[in-house]
């Protein structure tokens, strides 16, 4: 099965292969839809038929010389939102192109259609715009989402992505501005896992946004008012979720992503066992930070169940985190109790204990264990804690100070120094800091991307990226291809196990705590067929072979047709 999907996701073939593409739109509205234009890579024949002739040169250019004009205009840009520009506008021109040179070169174009980069781009949304894409929901069109989701033009959706905008990354209310971040993952649905663009749809729901200078700029997109925070935003959200299925069906895939921490949750635990859904950054992080942890536990020689992980932030990620780092241990043998025991977390109001006078949510409370109360700094719970691990996950910048680092080479032969916030000037320390501040001794994962760093000895190590795009695609392909209804934490579970399994004794010895991004392709196939073959989803008995296209030429996965379960996607 494998060396049969394998072959069906093949980098050329998924976007240079031969198909058939039904339209009627002819002349110059053809060339207009990214889904059907070639640039000047149309043939005579094609020309003289589909009423292109003298639209375009006479020169018949291949894909080959575009992408390689593509490649070299990329080169001459060094601003990352200049690029970011480029990159979307062959996109809105040239949808096969763009995926060709994005899957040719992803480990230095992700960082652009993705962390850090997109996260600039939201805050910039406005003023770069050039066209819409993905689909606009608003609170003042309650009674009527599913009239709009018969708007979009593709009947055949598989996967939604969906923000409300309240949490961009760690650069908080963005409200519509916020359409990047659907539309970036979206884009890397397709490049890491071969899910064809036509099936994914980005949605951005705006409820107002409580971000003053939004609401004071004129080239703002979204609604002039305060987040409504009130029943009818809950009402909105249902709406949606009823009219995605009842239109698309009760195994699409709805991933939530960048939710304030006060809806991610409960939004979570309402929907889970309802629709096809799982949140991103509460599951998709935890599980790129477990197997972070537990490729560290190769480096060094102690299980997970001895470590000691103290979280710098509180939130929805260091929730997620915590919850699948219990998890593992249990499988390990420990109790849930004693697992949570290595469990501890400081957020803004200092160490996360029972009975400070700040409150703790619901959701924090398993984590709040009996200790001082009066523990103010993150350096200060280091030196009570004595972890092994630290977790930055605050979006609150350099947290992991000199002295912080220093203290954890002290306390620990291989300290653990994760700084996951996005984007880059979020993150809690650099690459260069962990690695020069603790010897070089240290295990360090980042959020977003750090260049290799040389201490003065001469040694070079590559530091590892924390990128949730190492799990998201991998599990929305098995997620498809298995047609299940409910994501369990358990498949989470399973893709992290996945993913630290990738990591080789070389590669580890670099430093990396991850397999290199231009392997994610590789490791998107190998995380889909372990996870769609475990007992955590429906198993399917499937082949992949080449079928004649049907009237609407749909299918699931980038390349070959594919027949599972008896049904074509």
């Amino acid at each position: 099965m494998l060396s049969r999907l394998r072959a069906s996701m093949a980098l050329r073939p998924c976007v240079s292969a031969c198909r058939w593409t039904h339209t009627k739109e002819k002349g110059k509205p053809l060339m207009l839809n990214p889904r059907t234009n070639k640039g000047m890579a149309f043939t005579l024949l094609e020309r003289q038929i589909l009423g292109l002739q003298g639209l375009l040169p006479p020169k018949i250019e291949t894909q080959d010389i575009q992408a390689m004009r593509f490649q070299r205009n990329l080169k001459k840009m060094t601003d990352p939102l200049e690029k970011y520009i480029y990159l979307m506008g062959i996109q809105e021109r040239n949808e096969k192109l763009f995926y060709r040179v994005l899957m040719e070169d992803i480990e230095d174009l992700m960082p652009i259609v993705y962390t850090p980069t997109v996260g600039l781009a939201c805050t910039q949304y406005g003023h770069i715009f050039r066209r819409p894409k993905g689909l606009f929901i608003s609170i003042l069109d309650r009674g009527h989402i599913r009239t709009i989701l018969d708007n979009w033009p593709e009947n055949n959706v598989a996967a939604v992505v969906v923000t409300d905008g309240e949490r961009i990354l760690g650069l908080g209310d963005l409200g519509v501005f916020g359409m990047g971040i659907p539309v970036g993952k979206l884009c890397l649905y397709t490049a890491c896992a071969g899910i064809r663009p036509e099936r994914c749809l980005p949605v951005v729901i705006d409820v107002g946004t409580d971000n003053e200078t939004l609401l004071k700029d004129p080239f703002y997109m979204g609604l002039y008012q305060k987040r409504d925070r009130s029943q009818l935003y809950d009402d909105l959200i249902d709406e949606f979720m009823e009219a995605v299925v009842d239109k698309y069906g009760q195994d699409t895939l709805i991933q939530f992503e960048d939710f304030g921490n006060h809806n991610a949750f409960r939004l979570m635990r309402k929907y889970r066992e309802k629709y096809c859904t799982f949140n991103d950054d509460i599951q998709g992080t935890a599980a790129v930070a477990l197997a972070g942890l537990l490729a560290a536990q190769r480096a060094i020689g102690k299980p997970i169940t001895e470590h000691k992980v103290l979280f710098c932030g509180a939130g929805e990620a260091a929730l997620g985190i915590a919850n699948l780092i219990t998890m593992s241990m249990v499988e390990k043998g420990l109790t849930q109790t004693e697992a949570r025991k290595k469990i501890w977390m400081f957020d803004k109001y200092g160490l996360l204990v029972k009975g400070r006078t700040q409150e703790i949510d619901s959701n924090q409370e398993v984590f709040a264990h009996e200790g001082p109360g009066n523990v103010q700094s993150f350096l200060e719970a280091v030196n009570v804690i004595q972890p092994t691990a630290i977790v930055g996950v605050s979006g609150a910048g350099r947290l992991f100070t000199h002295d912080v680092l220093k203290k954890m080479g002290t306390l620990n032969k291989r300290p653990i120094v994760f700084a996951l916030s996005n984007p880059t000037n979020k993150a809690e320390c650099t690459a260069e800091e962990a690695y020069t501040l603790t010897d070089g001794r240290c295990l360090f994962a980042s959020g977003s991307p750090f260049d290799p760093v040389t201490l003065a000895d001469g040694r070079v190590f590559t530091p590892g990226q924390g990128n949730n795009a190492y799990i998201f695609p991998g599990v929305a392909l098995a997620v498809i291809l298995s047609g299940v209804r409910h994501i369990s934490d358990t498949v989470f579970l399973e893709a992290a196990k996945t993913l630290a399994d990738q990591l080789t004794d070389e590669e580890l010895a670099e430093g990396r705590l991850y397999p290199p991004l231009s392997n994610i392709r590789e490791v998107s196939l190998q995380m889909a067929v372990k996870v769609q073959n475990s007992s955590f989803l429906f198993p399917l008995r499937f082949g992949v072979h080449t079928k004649k296209r049907t009237e609407r030429g749909q299918t699931g996965v980038m390349g070959k047709d594919l027949e599972v379960g008896g049904r074509t996607i």
